[in-house]
Formats: structure tokens, C-alpha cells, sequence
């Protein structure tokens, strides 16, 4: 029997290796004798392999769609609920894929293939459910959006579009239907802030606050409640109101607020200097353009969008950045060793009680729950690292991202104390004490006084060398590296530091702590301030010399916004704070030489308590105050902006060159995933060597690409 999705079976051809997610029909009675479809996608794979959506799938989707709709037309079910495996929906788009169509037709196939299949979910002839279970991103959140009707698991947590993040729309019906669902602010929150804010997504239920669910269930029976829900719904015992929903086409005032938060989604996609990417202002583009349309008229709409960004640039740069790296190296990390090699960790010790050494403490009891003890010179100090750690986990229980009884035990789990000997039977202890050598020295001589022969030592040094600290210890070979990036429970990655006698059982284990702890770990080697500091300090060293030199401090700070960075260098350089980037250059200085080169005017700045140079005038500009200015000495050899990011690019092709041929790590792709995740390099310009490689610095400076083959 023919099937209207026949017309789309060339795109399998172009995906051989496509993971299919099938759709797998179970006919359950309900208490008034009819039959409910329950459609569950699965690939058939552990709960640890997420179902996603390629062209095979949505094609059986499609065709089993087409069967249960005849099956309703002739009274045989009374309504279809689409579900998932354990733990998943649909984790969106197989975004290697859609990578792998050639043509702007095969993206449109794509596209029309999944409005096709979703349309009829969406209009089968009796009433349909979404019972969202878990993981619902991009295309998996549009299926629950094309139901009638939605439920979520009070477990739930990954729902959210984001499509603009990685550098498309959401194009299966996601930025029409949304906003009518739960009203234009919360909508832009869902579609651009969420994604551009780190690829932030939601829970479940915070997805039944916003209105994307209209019931909420315990994981436990959750499948088995929500068809009783749905039965009552069927059987108009349960009444389903949507208080946030929107109708634009009839409603003026609603047309209105869908403009004024498209025009403030262009403004953050400004602020977030997401300028140089296409999908966000896309997404904007086809959400206005659809209001007055219908969802179909919409569709077509997005059928074009969505066609249209397969084809560039940047998002094939994005699938680089997030497939090739994110997703894939950096869950099989170059050099790591057998992860059957790593000890466990039981408790763990935190040396020190400031910012950065609560954050770890309160990072490793959330996500380890064992014991974790801090300590610190006095009590004050311990008493105010353990107050903020408490005090984060109540923040955290406000905002329904912790039960209280939770919050309460992990509390219990974290003591303090003014003597080390509560690291007698720690199996991990980590410092996070003052950048000096002698005082890291120092701390470790009396940590492993009180420490087991076996436990693991551990830095958070951003640019010291880890050898050296490792010179007096009577067990050198069990000091490792482990370099966070701040603010801790943000920033995913983990440069963990292989230092001459560190063992393969402390790095496994570091890199199997890493990972236990959501972050992602990179092997290397222990050379100063490593790679993300290095490389990052190349680059801001290269616009303060240019600023020192005598070029306009806004001529300098923006030369660098062809990149595409998430804040310009003196903004950074105010955030990292000036005493910090001052010392860590001083570091590199003293490795690398005249490379990086130690500011006079930052000292001066910083000697005189300036906190940043830059300073916010009265109608919310910045300027650089005159009283900065006097402060300073300037040269006579001023450069204009492209002369600086030419410069910029060839300082860092030269920087990662020589990086790479002193083996801090395996490989460019290393660099381009430790810039990603630890200083912000945007996905869409497809990690930092391929975009040196783009602009011709790499062939400049080192007379050969990054990667010759890309």
C-alpha cells in the first residue's frame, strides 16, 4: 500500500548509518472499553543512547501516524499518546543527518517530511497526547507540541528548542505553535534567551508552570497516570485550561506582545553579540513573519528557513563544534586512560573555604553526594565558605531545583574545619588555595602529612606548574591537575594536568571524577597557564599592547568583534578581574618570554584599586574615565582595528602552533573543545583552528592548516 511519505525515501540513502528510532504501537484499554494508541519511540538501544529524529524515523513515524489514523476513522481507537523509552521523548534532530544532505532540496525534504508527519499527529481524527517522559529537545518538544494535549513527568528535565543555538529554527512547527501555547515572553525565553545562555534547558516542572504541559506526574506511574488523565479527558471529567495561550491572529493585544518581545529577542541576540550567527535573528524573522498566518502557511515559512540554514557555513561549523567535539571527543577524550583503572571516591577534601573552594565543596556534594569537608586558616573563614554552600543549596531549593529534604542531607554532608586532619580518609583532596607556588607547596607538604599513602592530591592551579608542586612530595605520582573554570557550576570543562610521575590510576580516576561531576575533562600536559589561559591571554595581551601603544581603547576592545566572542577583552578582563589576568600573564612571561608581554598601565591600574577600565556613563554607554586616563602612559604607534585582528588571528595561529608541536595536547580538536567549553569560542565559527585556518593566519604564520583536510 502506498504511503504519502514514499515521496521522501531517497533521504535514507544519504543517512545509511542513521540510528532508527521506531515507532512501536501498544493498544491499551481504557475504563470506558476504547482503545488509546500508545506510540512509543525507541531505538532499542541502553537508556544511555538518546532517540533522536532522522529521515528513516520520520518516515515510519509518518507512515505509522498514517495507519492509526485510519484506525480512527473507523472508530477502531479513541485517541493516540506518543512516549518514550526510559528517560527520553526525543532528544531532537540526528544533527549528523541533516549534516550529511548535500542539497537545499534534501533540506527541504527534510523539513516537509517532519511537518508532514507532525501534521497528522496533530489532526488524526480523535483526540492525541504527548506524555513527555524526558528528555524533549528541538524536534522531540515539537512532537509533544503538535498533540492536543500534553503531560510531563515531574522528572523530566532537558525540554527545551534549541535550535538557534545550533544554528537552525524550530522548524517542525516549534516557533508557531509555542508562543500560542504559553505567550510570547516565556516563549522567547524557550526559543532565543534559553539557547544563547549556555544551551540552557528546563524541567518538567517548570514546563508545566510555563503552560507546555497541562498535567504533572511522578516519574514513578508517570505513563500509567497520564492515561487515567487523558481517559478524563476523553470522558470530559477533566477539563484542560491554558491560562498563558495566545491567539494573535484574533487578538490585537496579543499580536502586540508577540512584537515587542521579537524586538527585544533582536536586542539580547545584540547584547549577546550572537550578531554573526543567522539562526537566532531566523528564528525571530519566521515568528513574526507567521503572526496572522496559519500553521500551515507557517510551515512553509519554515520549510525555507530551515532549508536555507542547512546550506551555511556556520551551521556546519555548529556541527564541528557540537557533534564532532562536544558530543563526541569530548565523551571519548584523546589520551585518557582505561576508565576501569580509576578509584573510587568516597569522600572529598576542598583546601580552603574562599569562592572558588566553596563552589568546588558545593559542586562535588551535589553531584557525588559523599561527604565533602572543607578547611581554611580560621574559623571565620570556614564558617563563611560553609554558610554560602548552604545558602546556594536553599537558593536551589526556592527556585524547585531541590527538594528540601534533599537540600537538608546533602547540608549534613559538608563540615569544616581549621585542621587538615579531617583529610586522614579523604580519597580525593583538592586545593584551592592563593595562586603562589610556595603557598600550594606548602599546603601539600601538610596535606599529605594527615593523607592515606593512596589518596589522590589535587590543583586547581590555573597556571602553575603542577611538576613543581609535586618536587618535595614523598608520593609525587599522585598529584594531578584539575583546573575548573569560573563560575564552577557553569562552566563544563575540566583541564586535567598530567604531570611526569602522575599515574594512570589518578588521571583514569580524575577523569572518571570529571565526568561524575557533569563536566568535560581534556588531557594536558603540564605546561604554563595550559591551554584555554594560554591561548585566551595570547589574545587579550595582543589588544592591551594595542591599547598601551596608543590605540583608542574602543578601537582596541572592538577590533575583535569579527570573532564573534561572548564579551570583548577589556569587559573579560574586568570579569576575570585585573590582578588575576596580570598574574597569570606573568606566568606565561616567565615560560614563554616577550610573547606576553607584562602591562605597565594594568599594574598601575591595579596598584591604584581600579577594578576595570572601562566605566558606565549616564545613559548606559561606557567610556573610559578621564580619571583612569591620567593614570596611564600610552606610545605613539596607534593601530587601526583590522590591523589589530589580523595581528590577533597571527598571534593566536602562532600560539596554538607552537602549543600543539610541544604535545599539550593531542590534537587542534582539543584546543577547539577547551576554547569552546572553557572561554566561550562561539559554535557557529567551528572551534578556533578551523576558523584560523579560514582567515589564512594559520598558512601565514605556520605555513600549513590546522586541518588540511577540512
Amino acid at each position: 500500500m502506498s504511503s504519502a511519505f514514499d515521496q521522501y525515501q531517497h533521504l535514507t540513502a544519504l543517512v545509511p548509518n542513521e540510528i532508527v528510532t521506531h515507532s512501536i504501537i501498544t493498544d491499551v484499554t481504557l475504563p470506558n472499553g476504547g482503545i488509546l494508541a500508545l506510540l512509543t519511540l525507541d531505538n532499542g538501544l541502553d537508556a544511555k543512547k538518546p532517540t533522536t529524529l532522522g529521515p528513516a524515523t520520520l518516515i515510519e513515524l509518518g507512515k505509522t501516524l498514517e495507519a492509526q489514523r485510519e484506525r480512527a476513522a473507523s472508530g477502531e481507537i479513541v485517541a493516540l499518546a506518543v512516549t518514550g523509552k526510559p528517560g527520553f521523548l526525543v532528544a531532537g534532530a540526528d544533527l549528523t543527518s541533516v549534516a550529511a544532505l548535500k542539497t537545499e532540496q534534501d533540506g527541504r525534504d527534510i523539513a516537509q517530511v517532519g511537518h508532514d508527519a507532525y501534521a497528522i499527529l496533530n489532526d488524526l481524527g480523535v483526540p492525541t497526547f504527548a506524555f513527555i517522559n524526558g528528555i524533549a529537545l528541538g524536534g522531540g518538544l515539537e512532537i509533544a507540541l503538535a498533540a492536543n494535549y500534553r503531560t510531563v513527568s515531574q522528572r523530566a528535565a532537558g525540554l527545551g528548542l534549541p535550535e538557534a543555538f545550533i544554528g537552525l529554527v524550530p522548524g517542525w512547527g516549534g516557533v508557531y505553535r509555542l508562543p500560542r501555547l504559553i505567550g510570547a515572553e516565556a516563549a522567547l525565553e524557550i526559543m532565543i534567551k534559553n539557547p544563547l545562555n549556555n544551551n540552557r534547558s528546563i524541567n518538567g516542572p517548570k514546563a508545566f508552570e510555563l503552560g507546555i504541559a497541562d498535567a504533572i506526574f511522578p516519574a514513578e506511574d508517570f505513563v500509567k497516570d497520564s492515561i487515567e488523565w487523558a481517559a478524563g479527558v476523553l470522558s470530559g471529567s477533566v477539563t484542560v485550561k491554558r491560562a498563558n495561550a495566545a491567539d494573535p491572529e484574533s487578538n490585537n493585544d496579543d499580536a502586540a506582545r508577540f512584537r515587542e518581545a521579537i524586538a527585544a529577542g533582536h536586542s539580547f541576540i545584540a547584547q549577546k553579540n550572537w550578531g554573526m550567527a543567522p539562526a537566532p535573528s531566523k528564528v525571530l524573522e519566521v515568528w513574526e513573519a507567521g503572526i496572522g498566518k496559519t500553521q500551515k502557511e507557517s510551515a512553509d515559512l519554515e520549510v525555507a528557513a530551515l532549508a536555507e540554514l542547512m546550506q551555511t557555513p556556520q551551521f556546519k561549523d555548529t556541527v564541528y563544534s557540537f557533534v564532532d567535539l562536544v558530543q563526541k571527543r569530548g565523551k571519548r577524550p584523546a589520551g585518557a586512560p582505561d576508565a576501569s583503572l580509576a578509584l573510587p571516591i568516597n569522600k572529598v577534601g576542598v583546601v580552603g573555604a574562599g569562592l572558588m573552594a566553596s563552589q568546588l565543596a558545593l559542586l562535588f556534594v551535589t553531584n557525588l553526594r559523599v561527604p565533602v569537608v572543607i578547611t581554611d586558616m580560621d574559623q571565620e573563614r570556614v564558617d563563611k565558605g560553609l554558610s554560602y554552600i548552604r545558602g546556594e543549596l536553599d537558593k536551589s531549593v526556592a527556585k524547585g531545583r531541590l527538594h528540601g529534604e534533599a537540600a537538608e542531607q546533602l547540608k549534613s554532608l559538608v563540615s569544616g574545619s581549621v585542621s587538615k586532619d579531617v583529610y586522614a580518609d579523604a580519597d580525593f583532596i583538592i586545593e584551592a588555595v592563593f595562586e603562589e607556588l610556595a603557598v600550594k607547596k606548602q599546603v601539600f607538604a601538610e596535606v599529605e602529612a594527615v593523607a592515606r599513602p593512596d589518596a589522590i592530591l589535587a590543583t586547581n592551579t590555573s597556571s602553575l606548574s603542577v611538576t613543581a608542586m609535586a618536587e618535595d612530595l614523598k608520593h609525587p605520582e599522585r598529584l594531578v591537575g584539575f583546573h575548573f573554570f569560573n563560575p564552577v557550576a557553569v562552566m563544563p570543562l575540566v583541564e586535567v594536568v598530567r604531570a611526569p610521575h602522575s599515574t594512570d590510576e589518578v588521571i583514569a580516576t580524575a577523569f572518571a571524577l570529571a565526568k561524575n561531576l557533569r563536566k568535560t575533562a581534556v588531557l594536558v600536559k603540564d605546561s604554563a597557564a595550559f591551554v584555554v589561559n594560554r591561548v585566551l591571554l595570547r589574545l587579550m595581551g595582543e589588544v592591551s599592547n594595542a591599547f598601551d601603544d596608543g590605540t583608542d581603547a574602543a578601537v582596541a576592545d572592538q577590533a575583535l568583534d569579527p570573532m564573534g566572542l561572548p564579551m570583548t577583552p577589556f569587559t573579560l578582563a574586568g570579569v576575570v578581574g585585573l590582578p588575576v589576568a596580570q598574574h597569570v600573564t606573568e606566568s606565561l612571561h616567565a615560560a614563554f618570554g616577550d610573547r606576553f608581554r607584562v602591562s605597565a598601565n594594568q599594574q598601575t591600574l591595579i596598584d591604584n584599586g581600579v577594578k576595570a577600565l572601562w566605566a558606565k556613563d549616564e545613559n548606559g554607554g561606557q567610556h573610559v574615565p578621564q580619571s583612569t586616563l591620567d593614570l596611564l602612559t600610552f606610545g605613539n604607534t596607534p593601530s587601526t582595528s583590522e590591523e589589530l585582528l589580523t595581528r590577533t588571528q597571527d598571534a593566536l595561529a602562532q600560539e596554538i602552533g607552537m602549543l600543539l608541536d610541544e604535545g599539550v595536547v593531542a590534537g587542534p580538536e582539543d584546543v577547539d573543545l577547551c576554547m569552546i567549553l572553557g572561554a566561550g569560542w562561539p559554535m557557529h565559527m567551528g572551534g578556533i583552528t578551523p576558523y584560523l585556518d579560514r582567515v589564512g593566519a594559520s598558512e601565514r604564520v605556520n605555513g600549513k592548516k590546522f586541518h588540511p583536510n577540512r
